[in-house]
């Protein structure tokens, strides 16, 4: 037995799944989670410990060993996923400073002013390929040099989540290209730090670390690492990917002419490309893939999974999504015309503005919370369209689009992205791609896998059942597709007055 472990970081849970890449393997042996929350000091901030994570990532290691002790002991190789953009900011000791800072925070609006002004008066936009917007490692590092100076005088160097996992097995404090471009701090089409960008903001260039491609072997399971966790010492470990790439290897987009809708706490509409390609306009992201010197392009939307949590919680109060699922159903497709922005904490694409906010547009009498329920499904759709717009425009195109994340558990919502998209929907066998993704990783960076190709085919499957257009259903939402976006532009003033 050849086995390989991949481990996710993601913003609500934490995941760790093992693979044994034999020939005659079963493929996915075991799946271990542990569910995190967030948290929000003030409003617009969303923190997490990193201590938290470790202490996490340890009871999931535990669970694996005791459910499956054969296959525990004979990983491998160890693979990481995570969430992007985070900072996790280091002393000298390689101790969390202060709680990490997430992708979903929005303190930093003037120090991403800052940066843009910076950026376009230098003409750097080309080498970035990227609107830095806030939740960005680099806002919110200058934010911290500017309202927790005493913070940032401790600082020894800096992080995204994945790696303070990483760091904590092996002592090595490193990123990958993948997500070291996602921090606003990259120059995407140099595979380096944006040196020039670091320096006219005044941040000490030795609190970046060095960067490596994402199958290459980080470092190594530690004594006290295996102490703790009851790995064997010495297992090497790769240094993984942002969960956005690893996704797509785990889905199996690993060339042209798929796209991934991912509908998790945030959602993504990603694109796998050989070539360097970005949106002028910056409403899109170009970020580096984990294999190949490739390339994900794709457009993000802010609350997507979140804002069904946020109803789910905050307003009506239920525990149950399959029980969301079922009484959605009961509503029209189209709820009737309600119309739901989802834009609860700010949004990304195609907007790139923080001080948009979420709407529900068109509420009658005769409506419900089976209504509300179908609106937010259907709303978050709306706003992945919009990226599948963009990215066809750059001339990335598909016929077929693979659905992830917990949104893919819901097969009404599978068939609402099928309609609005007027795409044919596919969903993985394996749920957790992300965590399959970096077993990928691993396996390639430590010669398991002798090449992609090997991996891809015997791991990604697909569910037989694909999700099509419903001809009358997309005819309907075309309309209100419309009536979508002219609902945030005859709001987006007032939005931006009332934030303020």
């Amino acid at each position: 037995m050849s086995v390989i472990l991949g481990i996710d970081l993601g913003t609500s849970s934490i995941k760790g799944l093992l693979l044994d890449s034999g020939a005659a393997s079963p493929g996915v042996i075991a799946v271990a989670a542990r569910a995190h929350e967030l948290s929000i000091r003030r409003t617009g901030w969303a923190e997490q410990d990193p201590n938290v994570w470790w202490q996490l990532t340890r009871e999931l290691l535990g669970q694996l060993k005791e459910e499956q002790p054969v296959a525990f002991a004979e990983i491998g190789a160890i693979g990481f996923s995570g969430q992007m953009h985070g900072l996790v900011a280091l002393d000298r000791k390689n101790r969390p400073l202060r709680p990490a800072i997430l992708w979903l925070d929005q303190r930093a609006a003037g120090e991403v002013n800052e940066i843009a002004d910076l950026i376009n008066e230098n003409g750097w936009a080309p080498s970035i390929q990227n609107r830095v917007s806030m939740g960005f490692a680099l806002p919110s590092l200058l934010w911290l040099k500017k309202f927790e100076p005493s913070v940032f005088a401790e600082i020894a160097q800096i992080l995204l989540p994945k790696d303070f996992l990483r760091m904590k097995m092996t002592g090595s404090v490193a990123t990958d290209y993948s997500d070291a471009s996602a921090t606003g701090a990259f120059s995407v089409a140099d595979h380096d730090w944006a040196w020039p960008l670091i320096r006219s903001l005044g941040l000490p260039e030795a609190l970046f670390p060095r960067c490596s491609p994402s199958q290459e072997i980080a470092g190594y399971v530690t004594r006290e690492c295996a102490g703790e966790t009851g790995l064997k010492e010495g297992i090497p470990l790769v240094f993984g990917a942002g969960d956005q790439m690893a996704q797509s290897i785990g889905n199996g987009v690993v060339s042209e002419g798929l796209l991934i809708a991912n509908i998790g706490t945030g959602g993504q509409i990603a694109a796998y490309s050989a070539g360097d390609v970005f949106d002028p306009e910056l409403r899109t992201h170009t970020f580096c893939h984990g294999i190949n010197r490739a390339y994900t392009v794709y457009g993000a939307t802010l609350c997507s999974g979140m804002s069904l949590h946020w109803l789910k919680n905050k307003v009506l109060r239920q525990d149950s999504y399959p029980e969301l699922d079922r009484a959605a159903s009961e509503a029209p497709s189209g709820s009737g015309g309600l119309i739901y922005l989802p834009y609860l904490s700010g949004e990304r694409t195609p907007h790139m503005n923080s001080r948009a906010r979420g709407v529900f547009f068109g509420l009658q009498l005769d409506q419900d919370y089976r209504f509300l329920i179908r609106a937010v499904m259907e709303g978050v759709a709306f706003s992945l369209k919009d990226s599948i717009c963009i990215l066809e425009g750059l001339g990335i195109r598909a016929g077929r689009i693979i659905a992830s994340g917990g949104g893919a558990k819901s097969p009404l919502w599978l068939q609402i992205q099928a309609d609005i998209f007027e795409k044919e929907i596919q969903v993985s066998e394996t749920e957790e791609q992300a965590c399959l993704g970096a077993c990928v990783l691993a396996g390639l960076g430590t010669g398991i896998f002798k090449n992609l190709e090997e991996p891809c085919g015997r791991f990604v499957k697909f569910k037989p059942l694909i999700y099509t257009p419903d001809d009358k259903n997309s005819a309907l939402y075309r309309k209100a597709y419309i009536l979508y976006k002219e609902i945030y532009q005859n709001t987006r003033s007032l939005m931006e007055r009332f934030s303020e």
